[in-house]
């Protein structure tokens, strides 16, 4: 989008960030974090460090594919990781990992993860 670059039609590098909060909510619906049941429930996952490294700059009207995967699991938080692609020439354009945490509201209580996670964590050790 235009709006997304500056005046030479680079891409902003916050519209990185953008595009990785929309990859994290999608991979949230995938571990069973779905926005209405947050809602519900007042349970939300929140970050608590971002590390992003640019490696390539994206340009006005390229197509990149964001990729995103659940990278590593404690007790009471995890971390995701995304890579985003240019899809002409599969070139890495940027590579962010997220710290995160769940907490309950209204009390902003650190909440650990549920039982149900337990599945992921052989999956993630299989991935290492």
């Amino acid at each position: 989008m235009f709006f997304d670059t500056d005046c030479g039609g680079v891409v902003h590098n916050l519209a990185y960030l953008r595009f990785i909060e929309i990859a994290r909510t999608l991979l949230a619906e995938q571990l069973g974090l779905a926005l209405s049941d947050m809602a519900a429930t007042q349970k939300y996952p929140v970050v608590v460090r971002t590390e992003i490294d640019y490696r390539r700059a994206a340009k006005l009207g390229e197509r990149l594919t964001i990729e995103g995967w659940l990278d590593h699991l404690e007790r009471v938080r995890f971390w995701c990781a995304f890579r985003i692609v240019r899809d002409t020439d599969d070139a890495l354009i940027a590579e962010c990992r997220q710290t995160l945490a769940l907490i309950q509201m209204p009390s902003a209580k650190l909440l650990r993860l549920p039982d149900s996670w337990d599945r992921y964590r052989a999956a993630v050790v299989d991935a290492q």
